[in-house]
């Protein structure tokens, strides 16, 4: 979907369940921090702003999105983690690189999900530049955080 015609912070929560019993492991990446953890903050908010405690909400750190895979897989393997919300950002710069880390992280979180049948959130910002990136973190069109989370609480209801 495209940012330009939705807003990354808007969201329906009429058919969010109860998560005030749920514990989400956030997996945010450090490459680009000061976006990750805007990202995260936005995730986090949204997580409490519908019931989470924040003694649930579990912030884990790996180098950059590349790793954000087996993060996630080290925090999904726990039966006690409802949700996981993955959190990165690759800016195309001068080489493909940023289509091998795209595809790998879209790849490698969609085969966590299904390992363990739980939700892994793609929250990952894939831009052209260093401006689109911070449009998506807080900026104009809003913030793939809140996004990610809203996804997660839609998910554990379905």
């Amino acid at each position: 979907m495209a940012t330009s015609l939705k807003n990354l912070s808007d969201y329906t929560a009429n058919s969010f369940v109860d998560i005030s019993d749920k514990r989400f492991g956030l997996v945010v990446a450090e490459w680009n921090r000061e976006i990750t953890d805007v990202l995260a903050q936005g995730a986090y908010e949204t997580l409490l702003k519908h019931g989470a405690k924040d003694e649930n909400i579990y912030r884990n750190s790996v180098p950059g999105s590349f790793e954000l895979t087996l993060g996630a897989q080290f925090l999904a393997q726990h039966e006690e983690i409802d949700a996981v919300i993955c959190l990165g950002v690759v800016i195309k710069g001068d080489t493909k690189h940023d289509d091998y880390i795209n595809h790998a992280v879209a790849h490698g979180l969609t085969n966590v999900g299904l390992k363990f049948n739980k939700p892994v959130i793609f929250g990952l910002v894939t831009t052209n530049n260093l401006e689109q990136a911070l449009d998506r973190a807080g900026g104009k069109h809003g913030n793939k955080g809140v996004e990610a989370a809203a996804a997660a609480i839609h998910m554990l209801g379905f």
